[in-house]
């Protein structure tokens, strides 16, 4: 056995000397790489030594945050190859003319990217149109368009609080007290229906935890306890609870559902395996977060599920509202068993993006093999963004890439066949995996070929999912199943906004206003149709 390696401590200091020690023997060069090399040492070692520390954080400080980017993944074979869209790729055939739209988050915002400020208009205060001219004496003024902007953003307590001191007057002979009403508007609640919207955005849109909001609340001077802000939360889910459920049947008559899981911990399960009453060892133990996403039509919307079903359990359970003369649903998923159950009757697609990574995972050890499939799926994929851009119908779509995505498929279909009857690639080899995975789900990761409005991969889902894993990054839990129904309550109407590309916080705050309204006809309080129902009627 060899003999474990003896520990030596050597201060910085010290190896700071013994560097400029040798120094004279190096080359400029050979002095910046030992120094950067001991550097690197002493960084790696303090973080060793704190037990937080994980090998993926440690694999991050080394090689850098990872990508999969066709360009990033194989940089030095993809000079002069086709790349993924958005890595300076050529268009697809036929498209060389379609201009590119400018790339998302560049620039400065102006006035017309707040839609969410108060505009105020302000006449001029000396002047105003059809008087003379205060230069030339000659001319008339004329309202001149657009306006000039003064955009003015102001910082404030996520939650503001005002007093109303109400002047009390009493008499000094029959001593009847007279009060001074409440100013119109305000209302006679503590907390109103913004402040339930806020926590609730705060919480479960943006993982910010109960303790964390009460301490900055308290900071502030506007105490809110996590207690009564859990208890403001479980009221308001009680009242918006009307549409979360027409969200779910509405997203069971989808043309295409996408679903996905992730971990999740509801502590009070963990509380009970540990008493007497602890689960059986044969039963699931497990806690996941499901997440679904729903195209019906136009609309998108996004679904959460937290409990011991896996994700294709609760799309049974959501499919079971499906109208029976509706045709089987497309269902995108990775191929993991968990997504499929029994029950469910759907046109299966699985994801292009998640077999495609275990080529990007292996890349650096087979970087000629992995660079081809990763440049016809870049083709493939660039012929997708394509039609997205051209917002081509799902027909249209089809054709296209049954012109275009089909040879390329074919090719690689045929690559893949060729590297185990040439006996190029060892089966049980990380490539082999690879390639074992991709031919054994081939019908359905070619769906988009040969189904219209199917979908290449399942990132629209993953994508929603990441909001569910902030929330157990920030949280670390939910404490009850009630905490976890509320919540999934919460993040489904939110997110669903987002995907409507509505106003979250004026959409819970207009199902709270509304609640009777809300409870009558949940149908027309969605984030795509509920404003229509904030305008008056017509008095004429």
């Amino acid at each position: 056995m060899k003999p474990a390696t003896e520990r030596v401590d050597i201060k910085r200091e010290d190896l700071e000397r013994l560097l400029e020690h040798a120094r004279p023997a190096l080359t400029e060069v050979e002095y910046q790489q030992l120094k950067a090399a001991l550097d690197t040492l002493v960084v790696l070692t303090r973080l060793l030594e704190h037990k937080s520390t994980t090998i993926a954080r440690l694999r991050q400080i080394l090689f850098g945050a990872s990508t999969e980017k066709t360009a990033t993944v194989l940089k030095s074979l993809v000079a002069g190859t086709t790349t993924a869209a958005g890595d300076g790729a050529n268009p697809p055939p036929g498209a060389e003319d379609a201009a590119s739209p400018p790339r998302a988050g560049h620039g400065r915002n102006g006035a017309k990217d707040y839609p969410g400020a108060v505009t105020i208009a302000v006449p001029h205060p000396d002047l105003s149109a059809g008087e003379r001219c205060p230069e030339c004496r000659r001319g008339k003024l004329y309202a001149f368009t657009p306006a000039g902007t003064l955009l003015r953003v102001t910082g404030q307590a996520p939650l503001a609080a005002t007093v109303y001191e109400l002047q009390k007057l009493r008499c000094n002979l029959c001593l009847d007290l007279f009060t001074a009403p409440p100013p119109a508007g305000c209302g006679t609640e503590k907390y109103d229906a913004g402040a339930a919207s806020m926590i609730a955005l705060l919480k479960y849109g943006s993982g910010v935890p109960f303790y964390r909001l009460s301490g900055l609340q308290d900071s502030l001077g506007v105490p809110l306890p996590a207690a009564t802000q859990w208890e403001i939360v479980e009221q308001t889910a009680t009242v918006v609870k009307p549409a979360f459920e027409e969200l779910i049947r509405q997203a069971a008559q989808g043309e295409v559902v996408h679903n996905d899981d992730t971990t999740m911990t509801i502590l009070s399960h963990q509380q009970d395996a540990k008493g007497e009453d602890a689960t059986p060892s044969s039963a699931r133990k497990g806690v996941f977060t499901s997440g679904i996403v729903s195209l019906c039509g136009e609309h998108a919307i996004a679904l959460f599920f937290t409990g011991r079903q896996h994700a294709g359990e609760n799309l049974a359970a959501v499919l079971a509202q499906r109208a029976a003369d509706l045709g089987p649903p497309i269902q995108m998923a990775d191929a993991l068993s968990r997504n499929f159950v029994g029950p469910l009757k759907t046109i299966v697609a699985n994801c292009l993006a998640h077999s495609r990574r275990k080529y990007v995972e292996v890349a650096p050890h087979f970087p000629e093999e992995c660079r081809v499939v990763l440049d016809l799926l870049a083709q493939v994929y660039q012929h997708d963004a394509w039609c997205k851009e051209q917002h081509l119908s799902a027909e249209e779509r089809l054709r296209w890439h049954q012109t275009h995505s089909q040879p390329l498929m074919t090719t690689l279909e045929t690559w893949l066949a060729a590297q185990f009857a040439e006996h190029k690639v060892e089966p049980n080899s990380g490539l082999g995996e690879a390639i074992k995975y991709m031919r054994k789900h081939w019908p359905e990761l070619t769906l988009f070929l040969r189904h219209a409005g199917a979908p290449l991969d399942n990132n629209v889902c993953e994508q929603i999912l990441k909001r569910a894993i902030l929330h157990r990054k920030n949280s670390l839990f939910f404490k009850t199943d009630k905490g976890a129904q509320v919540g999934d309550a919460f993040m489904s109407l939110i997110h669903t906004c987002d995907l409507a590309g509505a106003n979250p916080f004026d959409y819970l705050s207009a199902l709270q206003t509304h609640a009777a309204a809300l409870a009558r006809n949940p149908q027309q309080w969605l984030p795509w149709n509920y404003r229509q129902q904030l305008v008056p009627p017509d008095s004429s």
